[in-house]
């Protein structure tokens, strides 16, 4: 098998807007299931609610679209029920940190053995362009016409926080970068989140003077800061500069998982 023979070509053309992050996420996700020698019979594609949460639809495996909020709520049941499965998880940011908080926190401290793939696109892309928890101080949203004065979650550092085995962050333009981190999610026991800064030109690029793909690329990359470089910069007393988000990876440790298969 190839990551190709996990699409359902039926299901062709996707719902996902020109430019849209999600696509390449979906196909990295794809390249390292496939790399771990997984089948499609002993793997299960989860997801709540929104752009990200399509993705189940187009691969060839069974899967369930829960309601919003609550993928890892259903993830935990199917994990538990029967731990021989691979279960993985995709997720946006409202879908993960809003509605689904508590249900994040607690996957996390319970170390759940499961990988979830968040979309960061920093709003709510399918349901009108609404500020997310992770939309930035100042970005203009339906929600927040003058700019959001709200400080963000940062997502990975929420996780390693709660107790996740595995965290790290990459975006949608890292794509060999990211699929070897979803890669090591897969390897890993326990919660690993892998959180993917991805493009919304639609709902979030063109409110925010990013209206072309290829600017908010270019927006992704340059502002990504390797967390070596973060961590020189902490060691050297310098500031972190602003806007700029920490990608690679966070955490990796063995913490007592829930769900291993004995």
């Amino acid at each position: 098998m190839s990551a190709a023979d996990w699409q359902r070509i039926d299901r062709l053309p996707n719902i996902y807007c020109a430019g849209c992050g999600n696509g390449s996420v979906i196909n990295c996700t794809l390249a390292a299931v496939e790399e771990m020698g997984w089948t499609r019979e002993n793997t299960v594609f989860i997801s709540g609610i929104g752009c990200s949460s399509r993705a189940p639809g187009y691969i060839l495996t069974d899967s369930l679209h829960t309601t919003h909020g609550r993928a890892l709520a259903f993830a935990t049941g199917v994990k538990l029920a029967n731990p021989a499965l691979n279960v993985v998880v995709f997720t946006g940011d409202g879908d993960l940190a809003a509605i689904g908080g508590n249900h994040f926190i607690h996957a996390c401290r319970r170390n759940v053995d499961m990988t979830a793939i968040c979309m960061n696109n920093q709003i709510y892309g399918m349901t009108g362009g609404q500020g997310s928890p992770t939309t930035p101080r100042g970005a203009i949203s339906t929600t927040t016409p003058y700019g959001s004065a709200e400080p963000v979650f940062d997502l990975a550092e929420l996780a390693v926080a709660a107790g996740a085995n595995h965290v790290a962050r990459w975006t949608s333009y890292h794509v060999k970068e990211l699929m070897a981190a979803i890669a090591t999610g897969l390897q890993t026991p326990g919660f690993s989140l892998v959180e993917v800064m991805t493009q919304c030109p639609t709902n979030y690029g063109r409110r925010n003077r990013l209206r072309q793909v290829s600017d908010m690329i270019e927006h992704l990359r340059t502002h990504a800061l390797l967390v070596q470089k973060r961590d020189r910069l902490i060691r050297e007393g310098k500031p972190i500069p602003e806007g700029m988000f920490v990608v690679g990876e966070l955490v990796r440790r063995h913490r007592p998982a829930m769900g291993v298969r004995a």
